[in-house]
């Protein structure tokens, strides 16, 4: 029961860099989650995909350990799923998947 989820909504870089971003990191470093997975979600998936500076801290979240993953709906909507693959992410269908973790009350923060 030691993995989180981040549920990423809000299109903000300091909102990611901030505390997203930095909460994961530090998270895996000190052992305090087994594993996370940050959600990309909506419009965040363009800023993922066009920001340098969110770009470098996910790879660094990548090299860490951490999961990231796109919602597909989203990003193909956008136009940036392939963007987003050559980045390390992985893009898949979250519908079903975001559903299972809430009925099953697993830990997510939602930002």
């Amino acid at each position: 029961m030691d993995k989180l989820y981040i549920l990423w909504t809000t299109a903000d870089e300091v909102m990611f860099d901030k505390m997203i971003a930095m909460y994961a990191r530090t998270g895996i470093a000190q052992n305090w989650w087994y594993e996370i997975t940050i959600i990309i979600w909506g419009s965040t998936a363009r800023l993922a995909a066009e920001s340098e500076l969110i770009s470098l801290k996910i790879k660094e979240l990548l090299h860490v350990g951490v999961k990231v993953s796109a919602c597909k709906a989203c990003s193909d909507s956008i136009g940036v799923s392939e963007k987003l693959i050559e980045m390390g992410i992985e893009v898949k269908y979250w519908g079903e998947g975001l559903t299972e973790i809430l009925k099953s009350n697993q830990k997510m923060l939602t930002l």
